[in-house]
């Protein structure tokens, strides 16, 4: 086992949703960066953001419990798939890296890197034959100036929903909209979807991929599929529209690992790719989830004790609004509030009350929404009225 101080911003913004480390010592100035040598001299490529320090962690010793009943002989391989995937659940220490590879323009300097740390449980809340949906939830603590640790800062995260040979798909159209699509049976057959989902349950991408199992790692490769910009991304760029990629998650005996594979497109008011330049560079993510032992995860278990009913029913309603909406727009922002803000008060009140109203939560779920959602015109991706981002 081993411990190893957790790096992270100073001031965690209002999602509280990465923490971001860019942990480095010495002459920064004198310093070349991965990628970085063909482009810019010195620290120009340093990866962004501040730096603070946690607790220590200790990592896990040895291959998992999920990992031994994912290696057992004599499994099907439907049964070896959802091993893979319950083997995502348990107490992490999480690390995050994305970095462009490749540029498509003629003046093309790479920006910087992004990098990230946090620590983070992730359990299921639903395990059935052909469904599984795994939650994630940040618990982070902050070591103080005086040594000290600061109280526990809990934060609900993604959500991933995995379904076998699922036929009815949402895929993300680009400027906001989202679009059903149904697939045929052959191209989905011993195939699982994934679901992700943002902080306050609203769609961020599906697609279809298979799993492949090996003595030494499971791995499952998705189609390629577009996403909105990660908040990441959102909050510093506004040159392109949507990431393309695909998406690899390979689980080892000490945890698992997600990589992203992303091209940046540029998109037309349809949604389709600029006819000039469709793609301004290439970016590789790697997403680590190291398993931890003895973490004090014990503030996330009682947040969610507290506001999974509500969670719920945010659930159930976005589920109305996937099976009855064959393609809708969702704003990033209503009267300048974001929807995660929105839910995260309403998860707050809801939590703090004594008994919950299942009615009342779910109309204001509803009422909330409505707020946010718009009709997608059939024949281009933004409404009538509004121009492309």
């Amino acid at each position: 086992m081993g411990r190893r101080p957790l790096r992270a911003l100073a001031r965690w913004p209002t999602i509280a949703l990465l923490l971001t480390a860019a942990a480095f010592a010495g002459a920064a100035e004198e310093r070349r960066y991965t990628f970085s040598w063909p482009f810019v001299e010195g620290s120009a490529m340093a990866p962004r953001g501040g730096t603070t320090e946690g607790p220590d962690v200790t990592l896990a010793d040895g291959p998992s419990d999920a990992w031994q009943r994912l290696r057992e002989p004599g499994l099907s391989d439907f049964e070896r798939d959802r091993r893979a995937i319950l083997a995502m659940a348990g107490t992490y220490r999480t690390s995050f890296d994305f970095i462009e590879t490749i540029g498509f323009t003629d003046d093309y300097r790479p920006p910087r890197p992004y990098q990230s740390w946090a620590t983070e449980w992730v359990f299921p809340i639903a395990d059935r034959p052909r469904f599984i949906s795994l939650q994630h939830i940040l618990v982070m603590h902050f070591r103080q100036d005086d040594g000290t640790l600061s109280p526990p800062m809990v934060v609900k995260h993604w959500r991933q929903d995995w379904r076998y040979e699922d036929r009815d798909i949402h895929r993300y159209a680009g400027h906001g909209v989202w679009q059903r699509h149904e697939l045929p049976a052959e191209q989905v057959r011993g195939a699982w979807s994934q679901a992700v989902f943002q902080v306050d349950d609203s769609p961020r991408y599906q697609t279809v991929g298979r799993w492949s199992h090996y003595p030494s790692h499971s791995t499952w490769t998705s189609d390629e599929t577009r996403r909105p910009l990660p908040r990441r991304e959102s909050s510093v760029r506004d040159d392109y529209h949507a990431l393309v990629g695909v998406n690899r998650v390979t689980i080892t005996p000490h945890g698992w690992i997600h990589e992203e594979d992303n091209l940046k497109a540029v998109l037309d008011p349809a949604g389709r790719p600029d006819p000039e330049l469709p793609y301004l560079a290439r970016e590789a993510g790697l997403n680590r989830y190291r398993l931890i032992v003895g973490y004090d995860f014990s503030a996330g278990e009682d947040y969610w004790r507290r506001t999974a009913p509500f969670w719920a029913e945010v659930r159930a309603a976005w589920g109305r609004v996937l099976a009855e909406r064959d393609r809708f727009r969702l704003r990033p922002d209503a009267g300048g509030e974001p929807l995660f803000q929105a839910m995260f008060e309403l998860a707050d009140r809801a939590g703090a009350a004594d008994a919950a109203d299942a009615a009342a939560a779910q109309r204001e779920i509803e009422t909330v929404l409505e707020r946010y959602l718009t009709a997608a015109e059939p024949d281009g991706t933004a409404p009538t009225g509004t121009r492309a981002p």
